[in-house]
């Protein structure tokens, strides 16, 4: 598909002198095994040549040659380059202005080695190392300072096979856009015919600074420009990335750009523009073993591009971006709509298709056309024919024979069984090959020929969508009136032994049944009803059989009698006694309980709603005086209740006398003078003591203050005598009580 593009550039390539050596932009070491040890070897070198001031390439390139996993250096060899040529911008698209600054150029070094000890257990690697990278490459931490490692390891099992190294086919497009979706086959030749895995790896670093702007060291040194001998294998590290990027992500974006592991194939979306540094490394295998690893690292120029015309045609896939597919089920006339960018660029254009062999033309911008029958018909929509910034969709149609959808189905209509269907449907492309039904009642088959088992009595719209081999589709639906009795009533009583009134629920389990089925139910007792699952209340004690009808609403019918299926018994009664004394007080407050009821099989005894047993016949002492309610709650065997209270009075009584003497002489011995016994919930309380002149010498209100001898406790002592005293209170529940004696003070 040809594009008319303007690059705008969002780079700037910096200017830099020879003695910087900031120029490499990539490059690759391959070789080919000639027998007996003997090997050529190729190097492909790639530069930035845009600034004049730049480093040219190494006309005598230092590559060091190791044997071994200890390293040791074999030799040194010096290798003349045999070609320098420009490798020119994409040129598949005529429309593309290339900016005047971009330039790459490709030196090529091969030679010839022979092995004197070959083939051994140990690997040979040949590097040649060179310092530095373009000084705005985006992706690299200090490329300026960073410079590059070309190498290849001859591998002991390919030293066996006299194995020769894959080859890269192309070179990476010098400009790619940002944005824009890149594709670019960066695919291997093995003259082997060997298994070849691609993956995104690390650059590796080579070389340096040292001897050059000031530092220390000289150019040769291994941190040098131009490494010589090469620094072994085991000091070489992969390039450090700038924070956002890495070896399998060296230039984000949405999708990332990836390499296909298998093909090679290098695809993705460059978001922003800039200079991005990718290494690509190829894994050799033979019969499961790995032979060798081809490594390449190159520079991607991204910038921003801004498309002028470009095709664009809404179908139902688009391969490749410039082939536009379309499907039509039956229906021979297809609306194309046009969606081509940028029109005002847009002068001319044509629809072209090939009917009976001729071409047809149409000159509307968005046609509707007829096709005359079913069939593949190719056509193309070509912008600016004939021009050198047009572009071209290749419009593929396919309209395919008709397909009907149906079917048919068959049940017992009174029983409660499976439904059976079977496809009716017809294509006139052949067999159907995908069968979707929908029953209706959230249940899904793919078979051509399924059943289904309701559960529940309905009418179900029935869904069938079919597919034939050109993926077409087409539906219908087809209503099944369920109405089956079921095959079993089953019917679960809420209670199936009671006592009377007994409100039992008969649930309905039978299944299909709904509100538009007749059920009669009979009771046993002359009570009828007509719900689903009624409730139904016994008021007499009895053994009663149950019987249900059910009629569907196409007359299907079926019933079934439950013999004895509900047991009302007789209801309990409660009644107890209890130990009949002359009272029960405070001083008596124990009560024994005696149950008189009938039908009792559990029982719970309450004072004043606290229970206190659960024994037939308890024993109980009443906790404090006043009435109470006595209440025992019965239940039979079957959980019926029945209910009796009794009220008992637990009386509050007193005791109380008064002494004849005391001595208070405090001897801690009758020292004081006042009334003794039990006075709990009296009030009113006075006690009095005159002498026998009639003087009063002590009052008080409180039962639990006595006389100590003196006046009023405090004054002169009374001398001995006879002194009278006089007490009186209310009792517990308001009864007056009065009391006179005589004291004698004893002294």
């Amino acid at each position: 598909m040809n594009k008319r593009l303007y690059l705008f550039l969002a780079f700037i390539m910096i200017s830099i002198s020879s003695i910087n050596a900031r120029h490499i932009i990539g490059g690759a070491m391959s070789y080919v095994c000639n027998g007996n040890g003997s090997y050529s070897f190729t190097i492909k070198m790639y530069r930035d040549c845009s600034d004049a001031q730049a480093a040219n390439f190494d006309f005598n390139a230092p590559v060091s040659i190791f044997r071994g996993d200890d390293e040791q250096e074999i030799e040194t060899l010096f290798i003349q380059y045999e070609t320098i040529t420009d490798v020119d911008p994409p040129d598949d698209n005529p429309c593309v202005v290339i900016p005047p600054n971009v330039c790459v150029e490709e030196a090529i070094y091969t030679f010839d080695y022979t092995f004197d000890d070959w083939p051994i257990t140990e690997p040979y690697t040949l590097a040649y190392q060179r310092c530095c990278r373009n000084n705005n490459i985006t992706n690299v931490l200090n490329p300026q300072e960073t410079g590059a490692t070309f190498s290849t390891v001859i591998l002991p099992e390919a030293q066996d096979v006299c194995n020769n190294s894959p080859i890269f086919d192309n070179f990476p497009p010098t400009v790619v856009c940002a944005g824009s979706e890149l594709v670019f086959n960066h695919t291997a030749t093995d003259i082997d015919n060997d298994l070849i895995i691609y993956e995104l790896c690390a650059p590796l670093k080579g070389g340096g600074l040292a001897g050059v702007l000031g530092n220390p060291g000289n150019t040769d040194d291994c941190d040098g420009v131009t490494p010589n001998p090469a620094c072994p294998p085991s000091g070489w590290e992969p390039i450090e990335y700038e924070t956002g990027y890495s070896a399998l992500n060296p230039i984000g974006g949405t999708p990332a750009v990836t390499i296909n592991s298998t093909t090679g194939e290098i695809t993705g979306i460059p978001p922003l523009s800039g200079q991005f540094v990718v290494g690509v490394c190829a894994y050799e295998y033979r019969n499961g073993e790995l032979l060798s690893v081809l490594q390449r690292d190159f520079q991607f120029n991204v910038t921003d591009c801004e498309e002028l015309v470009n095709v664009d045609v809404p179908a139902d896939s688009v391969v490749t971006g410039s082939d536009f597919y379309f499907s039509s089920c039956q229906a021979t006339t297809i609306s194309f709509g046009n969606e081509s960018t940028q029109e005002e660029f847009i002068t001319d254009f044509y629809w072209q298709f090939e009917f009976d062999g001729q071409d047809t033309f149409f000159y509307d911008w968005e046609p509707t056309i007829n096709f005359p029958t079913t069939g593949y018909y190719p056509g193309v929509l070509i912008l600016n024919p004939d021009t050198d910034c047009g572009d071209t969709a290749n419009i593929l149609v396919n309209i395919f024979p008709e397909l009907i959808a149906d079917f048919e189905f068959d049940y017992d209509t009174c029983v409660a069984g499976p439904v059976f269907f079977d496809d009716l449907s017809f294509s006139g492309s052949g067999p159907i090959e995908e069968w979707a039904w929908n029953f209706g009642n959230e249940t899904i088959d793919s078979l051509a020929e399924p059943f289904v088992q309701y559960e529940e009595a309905a009418v179900w719209d029935v869904n069938l969508e079919v597919t034939d081999k050109n993926g077409c589709k087409n539906d219908t639906t087809k209503s099944v009136t369920y109405f089956p009795v079921p095959n079993l009533i089953v019917v679960s009583p809420s209670e199936s032994v009671t006592c009377p009134p007994a409100e039992i629920v008969f649930e309905n389990l039978s299944s299909p049944i709904d509100s538009t089925y007749t059920t009669t139910w009979d009771f046993g007792d002359g009570g009828i009803g007509t719900d689903i699952s009624p409730a139904y209340t016994y008021d007499s004690v009895g053994l009663y059989t149950v019987s249900l009808e059910i009629i569907s609403p196409i007359g299907c019918v079926t019933d079934t009698t439950y013999t004895d299926l509900v047991w009302v018994k007789p209801p309990p009664v409660a009644d107890f006694g209890y130990n009949e004394k002359e009272e029960f007080s405070n001083f008596s407050p124990d009560i024994e309980l005696y149950d008189l009821s009938d039908y009792a099989a559990y029982w719970e005894w309450f004072d004043d709603e606290e229970r206190f047993s659960r024994d037939p016949n308890p024993a109980y002492i009443f906790p404090d005086t006043g009435i109470h309610e006595v209440k025992l709650v019965i239940y039979s065997e079957e959980g019926c209740i029945d209910t009796t209270t009794q009220m008992v009075d637990v009386e509050p009584h007193v005791r109380f006398y008064l002494p004849n003497a005391f001595t208070p002489n405090w001897d801690t011995l009758n020292d004081e003078y006042g009334g003794e016994g039990f006075l709990r919930g009296v009030t009113n309380y006075n006690l009095q003591i005159w002498d026998r002149w009639g003087e009063l010498i002590f009052n008080t209100d409180d039962p639990e203050e006595l006389w100590n001898g003196q006046k009023n406790n405090v004054g002169r002592n009374a001398p001995g005598g006879v002194y009278v005293c006089h007490v009186s209170f209310s009792g517990p529940r308001g009864e007056p009580f009065e009391y006179k004696s005589f004291a004698t003070l004893i002294r």
